[in-house]
């Protein structure tokens, strides 16, 4: 994989990030690729947080990856910052690449280097073989997550 290269997005990644969370069958639903404009607005939300991290794999100046690490300092476990990993998509050709692994154990280092001591996600119920991939890197299936709609 050393011909990959994990950096912050830029505005000219967003057609390529939206095509991958919207070509996901479960996130299908939820996306429009065809209309950039709220995806350019929630861009700029992010580029202006400097907790929030959107970054990209490229390979051989293609997208194939992208995941978003939130940063949030808390009061609870003693005043812990915690990450939370989103939105991780692979490329539909690189998927069995090991792409996966290397950006959740880029999120993981940076996550450290941020200084935070907890790392969390939250997937689908429906993604299983997800579950297995995230517990073989060390996660452990220890909440239950809930979610209300406004």
């Amino acid at each position: 994989m050393s011909d990959l290269e994990i950096r912050r997005a830029v505005r000219d990644d967003i057609p390529a990030i939206v095509a991958m969370l919207a070509h996901d069958p479960i996130a299908q639903q939820r996306e429009s690729p065809d209309d950039l404009t709220p995806y350019d607005a929630a861009f700029d939300r992010l580029a202006d947080d400097p907790n929030q991290h959107l970054v990209v794999a490229v390979r051989d100046g293609r997208t194939v990856g992208t995941l978003q690490l939130t940063v949030i300092p808390g009061l609870s476990r003693k005043g812990t910052v915690r990450s939370i990993v989103e939105a991780v998509r692979v490329h539909h050709t690189e998927r069995g690449s090991g792409l996966g692994t290397r950006l959740i154990e880029w999120a993981v280092e940076e996550s450290r280097n941020l200084g935070c001591s907890l790392v969390q996600l939250t997937s689908d119920a429906r993604r299983t073989d997800a579950h297995r991939f995230y517990e073989r890197l060390g996660f452990e299936a220890s909440h239950v997550g809930f979610k209300k709609q406004l």
